[in-house]
């Protein structure tokens, strides 16, 4: 590891590009819902494109019917988006491509670790983010290696990483800094894996901004990290914070009705579930109905809040 911080501040030039990229496992609920119009207020209010991607690496989850769902749920919200959306699970060969290119350049090594043994390591490379990998295989000889593959252990593929600390400044957050562990390139089943997938799929789409809920946000110097090993720009990053629900923890089902399908059945209608997520994030007051046009006019990436919205309620 060393002690100087390698700054991954955003390096693409040309024009902007923003995105929403779900995962079709149910419905969006308002959180999901809240984030994606930021995303898209943020590109238009730049004269920028927006693009949808599909995050279905999943095989479970590629099979699923959610899909067509949320994209009309978008639509209804009033989002609308340049070209047909990407499905991740259709961009196997650019996956295995770029982890090809970190392969031939001595940059991996296999991982026979179990998820068990991972939460029970005993430490982890120092300030790096949550659930960091210890290295357990990094130094195996190739008499343990051939042990572990005796007793028939699924393999990932590993990132050999220099233990160095990137810092991402991000435009809501500020400044993130960790230190990047050998994170997994290639789960155990063969696919990609997700921080590896979603860097090459950005690049391919010319995402020049992401934007998405502030959880993710200490992955993020893991992700500006294989964009410089790929060749890859950093995109602009905009974290921002999540809805809760009225018991602080995270929005979710439990939480009641929190789906446009949900709060239909209440006679509340998209145009007013519009409203009250731009009154949530400063734009209208409670009792206006803005358009999208008002709402692109108004929107200013700096004034967002970086406190959470909790939601009670309709």
């Amino acid at each position: 590891m060393t002690d100087q911080a390698t700054d991954a501040t955003s390096s693409i030039h040309g024009p902007m590009t923003g995105r929403y990229a779900p995962s079709p496992t149910g419905a969006l609920h308002l959180g999901n819902l809240r984030t994606a119009l930021v995303a898209w207020l943020s590109a238009r209010s730049q004269a920028g494109r927006f693009v949808i991607r599909i995050e279905d690496l999943d095989p479970a989850v590629a099979r699923s019917h959610h899909e067509q769902t949320q994209l009309d749920d978008l639509t209804r919200l009033g989002l609308d988006w340049d070209g047909e959306p990407l499905r991740q699970s259709q961009r196997r060969a650019a996956h295995d491509a770029a982890i090809a290119r970190l392969v031939a350049a001595g940059l991996t090594y296999l991982c026979y670790c179990s998820r068990r043994e991972i939460a029970e390591a005993a430490s982890a490379p120092h300030g790096a983010p949550p659930g960091a990998y210890p290295g357990t295989c990094r130094h195996l000889t190739a008499t343990q290696r051939a042990q572990r593959e005796a007793q028939g252990r699924p393999t990932a593929l590993r990132l050999k990483s220099s233990g160095e600390q990137v810092t991402v400044v991000d435009a809501l957050q500020g400044p993130v800094t960790a230190s990047v562990d050998d994170l997994v390139l290639r789960r155990n089943d063969g696919v990609a894996a997700y921080n590896l997938a979603v860097v090459v799929d950005d690049a391919a789409q010319g995402v020049t901004e992401v934007v998405r809920g502030d959880d993710l946000l200490s992955s993020t110097p893991r992700q500006a990290y294989l964009c410089r090993l790929l060749g890859l720009p950093v995109p602009r990053y905009v974290h921002v914070p999540l809805v809760l629900g009225p018991t602080g923890a995270r929005l979710a089902k439990r939480d009641g009705a929190v789906t446009l399908a949900d709060l239909s059945t209440l006679g509340v209608t998209a145009v007013e579930v519009r409203a009250r997520l731009a009154a949530s994030l400063g734009l209208c007051r409670p009792e206006e109905r803005p358009t999208m046009n008002d709402l692109v006019e108004r929107f200013d990436t700096m004034s967002l809040t970086t406190h959470p919205w909790v939601f009670d309620k309709w």
